[in-house]
């Protein structure tokens, strides 16, 4: 509940400083309007007037702060519908790639991070160690772009004549739901998307398991006569994962961050996409939007985590 009252002032700060960022920015809410010859400063200081863009800055936030409270995030000229409508209906998508990217990245970097502590200084842990480095250094839009390359304009070829071609564009936020289909669209964005998560998850799980198993604890364990899979995953798995749920909470920001340009180069109808474009229409209203949603989550993310943390070790309080 403390760190729950906490998060209020922490989004209000955030708010102030995103809205202040954003009303600063080149041309302001108008720029779109200003680039139209058909419209006169006539037009502009009414329509100034009209977004109630003529009152000073703190006013314009203070009136912002309350629609947003009683629920009303504005227009989006961009989009010509609510705010809250568009992103609502780009949410799923968005929610739908990060959660598959966030499930490949846990279920291989934990995977192999438990194998490369397990079999460490052997060539398998090198193998590991090496491609970890990789998925940390590799830029996501460079990834994405050879992905595409490689699976949906060349395609890999199988013994036996085989053809491993995947589709590179998504399919839009209009059609109807097949599984299956979905399924085929959503491998490429995903695994482009997890990468760096694979990367991560896996070097924090391996440093961390191999603390663990040095302990005191482990070695009692051992001397009981249990075997070692039972030491590893009922006794030394669950306090390894401490620093990985850590990991985790904080990949938030990089999911988004990632998603944007993911969704971007496979044409995902997601938020991040969304994001794109109302940045180079300078849609205020849409903008602020949706990064209140993205810090809403990265600190519900948080609050979960110390959750978690209690737990995997009862050892853990917040007195």
């Amino acid at each position: 509940m403390r760190r729950t009252l906490q998060s209020i002032p922490l989004l209000l700060a955030i708010s102030v400083i995103l809205y202040g960022i954003l009303y600063n920015m080149p041309g302001g809410p108008l720029a779109p309007y200003l680039q139209n010859p058909h419209i006169t400063a006539a037009d502009i200081a009414r329509l100034k007037h009209n977004m109630g863009l003529d009152q000073p800055v703190p006013i314009q936030y203070l009136k912002w702060l309350g629609h947003i409270l009683t629920g009303d995030m504005g227009y989006s000229t961009s989009n010509s519908e609510p705010v809250f409508q568009a992103l609502i209906e780009r949410f799923p998508a968005t929610l739908e790639l990060m959660g598959a990217s966030l499930f490949i990245a846990i279920l291989v970097g934990i995977s192999a991070g438990i194998v490369s502590a397990v079999y460490r200084y052997s060539a398998l842990d090198y193998a590991i160690t090496t491609f970890a480095f990789f998925g940390q250094s590799m830029p996501v839009f460079w990834f994405a772009l050879m992905m595409q390359l490689a699976f949906a304009v060349h395609g890999i070829p199988l013994p036996g004549g085989y053809l491993i071609q995947l589709p590179s564009a998504s399919i839009s936020s209009s059609d109807s739901f097949d599984f299956g289909d979905r399924l085929v669209h959503l491998i490429l964005p995903a695994v482009v998307l997890s990468l760096l998560q694979i990367a991560l998850f896996s070097r924090f799980m391996r440093s961390s398991l191999l603390e663990v198993l040095g302990t005191d604890y482990m070695r009692t364990a051992a001397a009981k006569g249990l075997s070692f899979r039972t030491i590893l995953y009922k006794h030394g798995l669950k306090n390894a994962l401490i620093p990985v749920v850590t990991v985790t909470a904080l990949s938030l920001p990089g999911l988004v961050a990632g998603a944007i340009v993911t969704e971007t180069i496979f044409a995902w109808p997601g938020m991040g996409r969304l994001f794109i474009n109302a940045l180079t229409q300078s849609d205020l209203a849409l903008l602020m939007g949706y990064l209140i949603l993205v810090a809403f989550l990265v600190v519900f993310s948080n609050l979960l985590a110390d959750v978690v943390y209690a737990w995997l070790d009862p050892r853990v309080k917040y007195d």
